[in-house]
């Protein structure tokens, strides 16, 4: 689908850019596919629309710059002035957005580095609002790890593999595999790993995090029988004599989990930074931590204190399901003591439900063929309003986990109970994964002030979507799987989130999707509910200011506009000037951090392949 040019800039961007002025009554320059500054104006006019004193940086002394970066298309996410041909950077910050002529004045010869971009693409750094990089990077740098594999005899030969090797505690411990690999049911069966690890205990959660697969060993361990009831919030599969399978779903696993050694300080100390080289790979400069314990704060402050973290972190501290509003105090404290630097402990996960795939999430109407049971509801909807309320009246950001419909609707009325008691504010809660909606709930974002966010690379006919998930419901509710497009055209605000180590952590890959509605690795070749896709421009701004906006930082970060932090990206080719099934094909060459390199450098030579690392 090519780039759409000359409608309206999409609403939700201008909510964030724009807040006092009417959205609907200004046009964003549309999109130059041949590079050029279209719409850059005369003068600059319009940098300083969230900038900050933009317009008075770009009358700057002359040789005020340390980098200049011309020579390419230059995509600054600014609504009033979306291209440039220029960007001048001074210590951490942008000082000049706009012509090759008039960025000439902050050159200082011999002392300001000029970067000749030859065409490529200079962008905002990516931001990422729901992601696992603490253990996403333990998964890759430790663990046995299964992502990149396919198949029940794969993973079987990787588990032998690890079993064979020594480990503390005498478990083998990994994740990543597919529920895909087990369908029609998404269950695994401990026979598998029996075979291949008798006596050492093997315990490896499903790629995404709601399901785990033990063997007989560590079911003997956690003295799980066929006895053994389900926790609130969790599932004990069984075989058909009644004995458990191997698989447990949701709050179920920690009945073995929590058997297990923990990792170090300084093994989730090498996760992290496995993450941050990755994710600058990619460019990604910020993200919210989608689930942050005290352990993981400590291990983000001793990077901030090193000097070592090169990310601007959001973490979203965790709601203990089996406490209620007593614990609000201790978040209080953490937030107190951990927001510092470069980190904000500002938020709070809540889960809401499970996943389509194996019928845990939590839905309005049967899953078909499943019983009457509508999946599982973590907490129950009068006490998911009370704690809403509460955390809003503290002034925390609430960040939902929400797949089916009525998880959706508990988590909006949550939302619209704190509202009701507190008044409104900008508190920005947001809900992730947002798989199945009923309709009615779409304008509801809008109108609540809540932030949909998705996570766009599973927005296509994968087989999670043909073999686990549209088997089990009605054609009617089949089209309202992943619908970024209406909630853009309702006039919400949509974030989106790699949810890595999960799926892939590349945003340019998730755009792609969101796009064409297509695998981007060729995996599908028909749109899924094509009336879903979306332009390319809303689905970076989904990745930059709108993320932005998602961590209150839509007014340093986000764009290209003078007053703003330097984080930028140089992508080999223009997103533009491509066919959308090429997207994720382009590389990023450059990540600029407050100004400087943290991935490649000011040459531009291409790094080295699969530098950026990751799935």
């Amino acid at each position: 689908m090519r780039p759409r040019t000359g409608r309206r800039f999409p609403l939700s961007a201008l909510l964030i850019a724009l807040p006092l002025l009417a959205p609907a009554g200004l046009i964003a320059a549309p999109p130059d596919p041949t590079g050029g500054a279209s719409g850059a104006g005369a003068g600059g006019g319009g940098a300083a629309i969230a900038g900050g004193g933009a317009a008075a940086s770009q009358r700057a002394p002359h040789g005020r710059a340390d980098i200049v970066l011309h020579g390419g298309p230059v995509y600054t996410m600014n609504p009033v002035r979306s291209w440039a041909e220029a960007v001048a950077i001074k210590g951490d910050r942008i000082v000049y957005v706009g012509s090759s002529q008039g960025v000439a004045g902050f050159i200082n010869p011999g002392r300001t580095k000029v970067v000749d971009l030859k065409g490529r693409m200079l962008l905002p750094a990516f931001q990422d609002a729901h992601i696992h990089p603490i253990s996403g990077g333990v998964s890759y740098a430790l663990g046995c790890t299964l992502y990149d594999l396919a198949g029940k005899e794969a993973y079987q030969k990787r588990v032998a593999e690890c079993a064979a090797k020594p480990a503390a505690g005498g478990w083998v411990r990994g994740d990543g595999w597919a529920l895909s690999a087990f369908a029609p049911s998404g269950i695994p069966d401990r026979r598998l790993l029996d075979a291949v690890s008798p006596g050492r205990p093997v315990y490896l959660e499903s790629s995404d995090g709601h399901s785990a697969w033990v063997n007989s060993r560590a079911l003997q361990i956690a003295g799980i029988t066929r006895d053994t009831a389900d926790p609130p919030g969790g599932r004990i599969d069984h075989d058909a004599k009644g004995d458990p399978i191997g698989s447990l779903q949701d709050t179920a696993m920690a009945l073995v989990a929590e058997r297990i050694p923990p990792y170090t300080a300084e093994q989730r100390r090498e996760g992290l930074r496995y993450a941050l080289r990755m994710l600058h790979g990619y460019g990604v400069t910020s993200f919210q931590d989608a689930s942050v314990s005290e352990e993981g704060l400590e291990v983000y402050r001793a990077l901030d204190e090193a000097g070592e973290l090169t990310a601007r972190v959001v973490a979203s501290l965790w709601w203990e399901r089996d406490q209620g509003l007593e614990q609000i105090p201790r978040l209080v404290d953490l937030r107190r003591r951990y927001t510092h630097g470069r980190v904000r402990a500002t938020t709070v996960k809540v889960m809401q439900d499970g996943v389509m795939e194996v019928q845990t999430a939590a839905v309005l109407k049967p899953y078909l063929g499943k019983g009457p049971g509508l999946g599982l509801t973590m907490i129950e909807p009068e006490k998911l309003k009370a704690a809403v309320t509460a955390l809003d009246k503290e002034g925390f950001q609430v960040h939902f986990h929400a797949i089916g419909d009525r998880a959706i609707r508990d988590c909006l009325d949550a939302i619209e109970a704190a509202r009701r008691a507190n008044g409104a504010r900008d508190a920005r809660h947001h809900l992730s994964h947002i798989e199945l909606f009923n309709p009615a709930d779409i304008p509801r974002f809008r109108q609540l002030g809540a932030v949909a966010n998705f996570q766009p690379l599973w927005a296509y006919a994968d087989p999670y979507i043909t073999d686990l998930t549209l088997p089990f419901l009605e054609p009617g509710r089949q089209r309202w799987l992943y619908p970024i497009a209406s909630l853009l055209r309702s006039g919400a605000v949509v974030a989106f989130g790699s949810d890595w180590s999960v799926t892939s952590a590349n945003p340019l890959e998730e755009i792609e999707v969101a796009v064409t509605r297509m695998g981007a690795q060729g995996e599908t070749r028909t749109p899924f509910i094509p009336e879903e896709r979306i332009d390319l421009r809303d689905a970076i701004a989904a990745f930059t200011l709108n993320a932005a906006y998602v961590s209150s930082q839509e007014d340093r970060t986000g764009s290209i506009e003078a007053g703003k932090l330097a984080d930028l990206i140089v992508l080999d080719r223009n997103l533009f000037a491509i066919p959308p099934e090429q997207i994720s094909d382009a590389k990023v060459l450059l990540t600029l951090f407050a100004g400087k390199p943290v991935y490649g450098d000011l040459t531009l030579a291409s790094p080295a392949a699969g530098a950026a690392g990751g799935n």
